[in-house]
């Protein structure tokens, strides 16, 4: 059969089946943890395809592939963590080069950007990415990279994509996309015209909040030339065992982000209408800036939410009340998480800069997990009982 015209199979199936075949050696189904450091070689320069695990390692490229297929990609580079997804990325730069990048991003992005790669002579200039024309006018002729989120985090700002992938491409940057709160089954940006994606697979990915790691996915044929290289130079990659734990999260990736997002609708329509509340930041909402736009270029709409409480007193009030959401960082697991950004996520990005984007001091985020919806709802509505 002709293998380009053959259709797809569905998202679920390729999470599950993607770079993954039995084991040619015992028949396993599930693919081998191999926690080696080396392998043997037959003579000088004949070998199997493996020559030192920093390199190689076949539970790793089998994540990788597994990825690249969900995002779209051609190429996947799976890194220790998500940080060092992104410094990788940032390693596609050099001296006297420029960045445009959302105002808004993770801030553990943010100090990256700022108080590591800056030093290195690269500049960075932040806009809100949502407003093309204010974006636009950043570039420069020295403008490389254009690095994304949508929606941000935590504010939940909604960028075109499609735009941005255009600006970018007709000034000759590459288009960045950490696409770490939608994951490749609700939003796809290699689709839309991005040339790179990245995650933090601590997250959804891998989903049960037991390893720590990050990838790269590229459709880009110069830049994943360089990432390859990159990814042994630098050598800030995964061990085996955690490369399988995020495969065999990824199988269920599918499921568990439908019970996300649902949970996550139905809570986000009753915060909005809670009388102490004065602002609820979640895409679904249909009063949400960028709704729209973001139904356009995603299939849904995810499972993190934020809200305005206030003051900080307020907010750490309502986290202390909390008994299923636990006062944690990360996101994406199968358990339901609360945090403060101001104080934890987002601690290295100044107050002023925070408040520009509506991250206040009061504002709460939450991960919702798969748990019952009724055991989450009545734990909230206990927990914003001291307002």
């Amino acid at each position: 059969m002709n293998t380009s015209t053959r259709k797809r199979a569905g998202f679920s199936t390729e999470a599950i089946h993607a770079g993954q075949e039995p084991d040619p050696t015992t028949g396993a189904i599930t693919t081998p943890i191999y926690q080696t450091s080396t392998y043997v070689q037959e003579g000088l320069g004949k070998h199997k395809g493996f020559e030192y695990a920093r390199t190689q390692n076949p539970t790793r490229i089998a994540l990788e592939k597994n990825v690249a297929v969900l995002e779209r990609g051609t190429r996947g580079f799976a890194f220790g963590s998500g940080m060092a997804a992104t410094s990788a990325i940032t390693h596609l730069l050099k001296s006297g080069d420029h960045v445009v990048a959302s105002n808004n991003m993770y801030g553990g992005t943010y100090r990256l950007f700022e108080q590591v790669t800056r030093g290195f002579g690269v500049d960075f200039s932040y806009v809100d990415t949502s407003n093309l024309e204010a974006t636009a006018a950043l570039f420069r002729p020295s403008t490389r990279l254009l690095f994304v989120e949508t929606p941000t985090n935590p504010s939940m700002i909604i960028s075109d994509l499609r735009g941005l992938a255009k600006l970018a491409r007709a000034r000759g940057a590459l288009l960045a996309v950490d696409n770490t709160f939608m994951t490749p089954y609700f939003q796809r940006p290699l689709e839309l015209g991005a040339h790179l994606v990245v995650h933090s697979t601590t997250k959804y990915l891998n989903g049960h909040s037991d390893m720590v790691g990050g990838i790269v996915i590229s459709n880009d044929d110069a830049a994943s030339e360089r990432l390859q290289f990159l990814q042994n130079a630098v050598g800030a990659v995964p061990g085996p065992f955690d490369c399988w734990l995020v495969l065999r999260g990824v199988k269920t990736l599918g499921v568990r982000m439908d019970r996300h997002e649902s949970n996550a609708r139905a809570i986000a329509a009753w915060l909005s209408k809670h009388p102490k509340l004065t602002r609820v930041l979640y895409p679904g909402l249909p009063d949400h800036p960028g709704h729209a736009l973001h139904k356009s270029q995603a299939t849904g709409f995810g499972g993190m939410i934020a809200f305005e409480t206030g003051s900080i007193e307020r907010g750490a009030a309502v986290l202390q009340r909390t008994k299923i959401f636990a006062l944690a960082e990360s996101l994406g697991g199968v358990e339901s998480l609360i945090s403060h950004p101001a104080s934890m996520t987002h601690a290295s990005v100044p107050k002023i800069e925070r408040e520009k984007v509506g991250l206040t001091d009061g504002l709460v985020r939450i991960s919702v997990g798969i748990e019952d919806l009724e055991d989450l709802q009545a734990d909230l509505e206990h927990a914003l009982c001291v307002l």
